[in-house]
């Protein structure tokens, strides 16, 4: 089962958390609509290439990556969406693009949107290895799991 080795993290430092299980969805918004968890609380990651290394940012559903904020917080000279056949090798118990967004289990950096940090009290969902589980935790604890880079790079997409 591919939620194991999070699972095993969670358990292990005593995180509390929840799984839902829902019908197969694979886009944020669809898997928002789906388990009814608003779009600002359900953290998507998005794989991306900062200077040559894959590297994950995580963000509200509901907004986008926008990559020259990114490589300005970064002082990077180069930020860009990582594609598909550059990082699917990394995450061999997870469906392609269902990764969660723990990249200090896969050996990579993670940068988080301030506006997903905002309140540290909330709880985040986040895909779970598979287009059919989410898992939901406090954002406090995700924080203290992952340690993540927090930056300001995403902007809200229009509707």
């Amino acid at each position: 089962m591919p939620l194991s080795k999070i699972k095993k993290l969670l358990d292990r430092n005593n995180i509390k958390y929840i799984i839902i299980k829902h019908s197969p969805a694979y886009t944020a918004q669809e898997i928002a609509a789906l388990t009814h968890v608003s779009g600002r609380k359900l953290a998507k990651t998005v794989m991306i290439k900062v200077n040559g290394q894959i590297a994950m940012a995580v963000l509200p559903a509901s907004f986008k990556v926008s990559f020259e904020q990114l490589k300005t917080a970064l002082g990077a000279e180069k930020v860009r969406l990582a594609y598909e056949q550059e990082f699917m090798d990394k995450f061999p118990d997870c469906e392609v693009g269902a990764m969660p967004p723990f990249g200090n289990l896969y050996g990579m950096e993670v940068y988080v949107a301030d506006n997903l940090a905002e309140d540290k009290n909330d709880e985040i969902a986040f895909n779970a290895c598979s287009h059919s589980e989410l898992i939901k935790m406090s954002y406090k604890d995700f924080e203290k799991i992952v340690n993540p880079k927090i930056l300001r790079f995403s902007t809200q997409v229009k509707v």
